[in-house]
């Protein structure tokens, strides 16, 4: 592939910049939660429910709010702005969980930040086609989430020896913690700046009033458009069921390690590696589909993770945590990636804002039911390993239907 562009380099810094509230989901921020939650006498199975219906109820929000929002972003001169708006909800979300607060209104700032960090990436990704070439946005997108996967541990690390010294220090657990919210909050406002100094929205849909009123009117009609176009539809089904697993794998797999006995020092460090791990497996991936179609790759990343949650299953020593780490970060990346370029290749540009509002519906409902059925489940059986064994099977769904989308194509029936 030929070097990034400067726009590229700055829309892949954004990746670079909310990577770090990705890592903080992943890690710190549940533990940080489950033990003040413990604190208030709530049980270890109670506590992951909370966290599973909190996850649950921000993506439900993004994704009723995704398809308005990006229809009115898709207007000449709106995306930016709307997208401002939530990296800075999202950003000052994450620094306001410093505040000294019991557990019930840090769910509710969680769930702030949450939202703002969804929302963004709606309109995040709708820009990719206004940066960069149909034939690089899988190389482009490869490189948002490999440098976002690397590029967090900077943030991460300094975050973690905080905490791990707190003591030593003086600053204590919750000193530690706190200042790291704030640290990553201003790191991910930081890496955002380049991009919203240069980024021009260069498709767009030419419309000076009724923005709002035309707005739903525009979903109407690309909500006909996308029962006609087949394959668009198919694919959104398999993306609602294999990201389902993988969403739900990032957000509760911190929780699920605590409650089979993880510790915390080994959690945190076992993602961490995730993320080192991870960044040369995406461009690895990435090269790969100069010469297979994305698709297919896509699929074998699919298959990949049904072994993951096969052998979470019987998960329970540290080792064997490591070991899933690693196997995750594998695939994580190269499943997310490919999927946001192969979509933002088959929609129509002047409207991707609006599409990816619909993609982030599919994605996010996805995680909503996940999360949900994971909390549900693990309150039912008193055990998170219920919840989990609902995984393989979405995974399973989305691989078949992923293949049926693929025949649908019109280069496959021409």
């Amino acid at each position: 592939m030929d070097k990034l562009t400067k726009l590229e380099k700055q829309w892949v810094l954004y990746d670079v910049g909310n990577s770090a509230f990705t890592m903080l989901v992943s890690t710190v921020i549940p533990i940080y939660f489950k033990n003040t939650a413990s604190a208030a006498g709530i049980s270890a199975a109670d506590s992951t429910a909370y966290w599973s219906y909190a996850a649950s109820i921000c993506t439900l929000i993004v994704a009723v709010l995704g398809p308005i929002l990006g229809a009115v972003a898709d207007t000449k001169g709106f995306r930016k702005p709307v997208f401002t708006v939530f990296l800075l909800i999202g950003a000052l979300g994450l620094a306001a969980l410093a505040l000294p607060v019991g557990w019930l209104a840090f769910l509710i700032i969680f769930i702030l930040a949450k939202i703002g960090f969804s929302g963004s990436l709606i309109f995040y990704d709708s820009m990719l086609p206004d940066v960069t070439a149909n034939e690089r946005m899988d190389q482009v997108s490869s490189h948002g989430y490999a440098w976002g996967y690397l590029g967090s541990c900077i943030p991460f690390t300094i975050s973690l020896l905080l905490i791990l010294t707190a003591d030593s220090t003086g600053l204590g657990t919750y000193g530690a913690t706190a200042s790291a919210f704030v640290l990553n909050g201003i790191w991910w406002i930081a890496a955002t700046l380049p991009l919203l100094k240069n980024y021009r929205q260069k498709y767009f849909v030419a419309e000076n009033q009724h923005i709002v009123k035309k707005s739903f009117q525009r979903i109407g009609r690309t909500l006909r458009d996308i029962r006609k176009e087949k394959h668009i539809a198919m694919f959104l089904i398999a993306f609602f069921f294999y990201i389902d697993g993988v969403y739900t794998i990032i957000d509760l797999a911190t929780s699920y390690g605590k409650d089979v006995g993880i510790s915390d020092t080994h959690l945190l460090l076992a993602l961490l590696l995730t993320q080192v791990v991870a960044f040369p497996c995406v461009l690895l991936f990435s090269r790969f589909s100069k010469k297979v179609k994305p698709e297919k790759l896509i699929g074998i990343c699919i298959l990949g993770y049904v072994g993951i949650t096969l052998f979470a299953l019987q998960l329970d020593k540290a080792w064997e945590f490591w070991f899933l780490a690693v196997c995750v970060a594998v695939f994580q990346g190269a499943i997310q990636a490919l999927s946001r370029s192969y979509f933002a290749r088959i929609i129509p540009k002047e409207k991707s804002s609006e599409y990816f509002g619909f993609y982030d519906i599919f994605g996010k409902g996805a995680a909503f039911l996940g999360t949900l059925l994971v909390g549900i489940s693990t309150q039912i059986f008193d055990t998170s390993k219920a919840g989990v064994a609902l995984l393989p099977v979405m995974f399973i769904a989305g691989y078949i239907l992923l293949r049926k989308a693929t025949r649908m194509m019109p280069e496959n029936n021409s």
